[in-house]
């Protein structure tokens, strides 16, 4: 089927555990590949995604290769000791706009930001150049105008987009349209991993709510130590992410919580551990003849590892809408992998409409 011709925006944790998994596969190709749900996806596999461009903000990484740049500070991830790909693809400098949180800015020092519109030709002229068909967004937590900026530029240049982070585009109508408009595919909003703490609890919550017990209050608390955790301890930038997050769960139950009976978000920075994300969930209700019930898990995850290969699926069914000339927001895809995606359904009903449309 060839390669997918992509493009990263944010050369973080997230696409360094990405691009190093893929790299330990192909360097251990005895491992069977495990943490995808497609080994074969329409005839791509995780050896088809082809990172042709890239683009971030920190001096440590504009102007270095790419296989080079995922290992500079303060990314964490050295699961592999190097990269036998993208030592041609230099990473190319990106508008800063709301992408620098107040708690990272110290973590790295950002290139002198350029005019937003030299910098969009600049982008623009990449993307023609290295034949670039989707976009991967890795921006931090509440970069929503550099979201934004990153979606007209989808728009501009005609490639997909895959939008991982809590911007909402894919879930929210005027920009679902211009892609709808101009045909262009988005899988999005906001990646839900693999076995993380959004859809443990949506799991939980939907148990109990088919099995007949009330829910009257619940809880999920998150702490991790990478930039990301560090990036939201600003509660600024933590509006879309909080909805997100709380959706995904209050859309797997027959009546919505209360607003004060229901926490789902992100909590706590804590430096030393690094990657590890800790999830903390509490369901209490009660079952029948009013007898209380409750529940409590702890989740505990390599963070990186368990977007990555949603993201490889994310990016698969990018394409294959490319092939079949299908634009705008993809449904179930979208259900399946990201946690606000344009309409909500149970995972059992995203999954069959995942996998339906990798039949056609």
């Amino acid at each position: 089927m060839g390669k997918i011709r992509c493009a990263v925006v944010g050369v973080g944790n997230c696409f360094a555990g990405l691009v190093q998994g893929i790299e330990y596969y192909r360097q251990n190709p005895e491992q069977k590949v495990i943490g995808i749900m497609h080994e074969n996806m329409g005839g791509y596999s995780i050896h088809d995604l082809d990172f042709v461009a890239a683009f971030d903000v920190d001096s440590k990484k504009v102007g270095r290769p790419l296989s080079e740049a995922v290992y500079a500070k303060p990314n964490k991830v050295e699961w592999v000791d190097r990269l036998s790909t993208m030592n041609d693809v230099m990473v190319i400098q990106s508008p800063q706009l709301d992408g620098v949180g107040f708690y990272v800015k110290d973590k790295f020092t950002p290139v002198e930001d350029k005019p937003e519109d030299v910098l969009r030709a600049e982008i623009l002229r990449e993307l023609k150049e290295k034949e670039v068909e989707i976009i991967v967004s890795y921006l931090p937590v509440g970069s929503d105008k550099a979201t934004k900026f990153w979606a007209q530029v989808c728009l501009d240049a005609n490639v997909g987009f895959v939008n991982c982070m809590p911007s909402f585009i894919a879930s929210e109508q005027e920009w679902a349209k211009k892609f709808q408009e101009k045909n262009i595919p988005i899988v999005g909003d906001d990646i839900k991993s693999q076995v993380g703490a959004t859809i443990v609890h949506r799991k939980m919550a939907r148990l109990c709510n088919e099995r007949g017990a009330k829910i009257e209050k619940t809880y999920q608390i998150n702490v991790g130590g990478n930039t990301d955790f560090l990036c939201m301890k600003e509660q600024e930038r933590l509006q879309s992410k909080k909805i997100s997050k709380t959706e995904a769960v209050q859309s797997q139950l027959s009546e919505r919580l209360p607003d004060d009976q229901i926490y789902v978000g992100p909590s706590d920075f804590i430096p030393f551990l690094s990657n590890t994300k800790l999830m903390f969930m509490r369901i209490e209700g009660r079952m029948w003849a009013n007898i209380p019930y409750n529940m409590e898990v702890r989740l505990e995850v390599d963070d990186k590892a368990n977007s990555a290969g949603i993201v490889i699926d994310a990016v698969r069914y990018c394409k294959l809408a490319l092939d079949r000339r299908i634009g705008g927001p993809l449904i179930g895809p979208s259900a399946w992998l990201m946690k606000h995606p344009p309409q909500q359904f149970s995972d059992d009903e995203a999954r069959k409409m995942a996998y339906e449309f990798i039949k056609g």
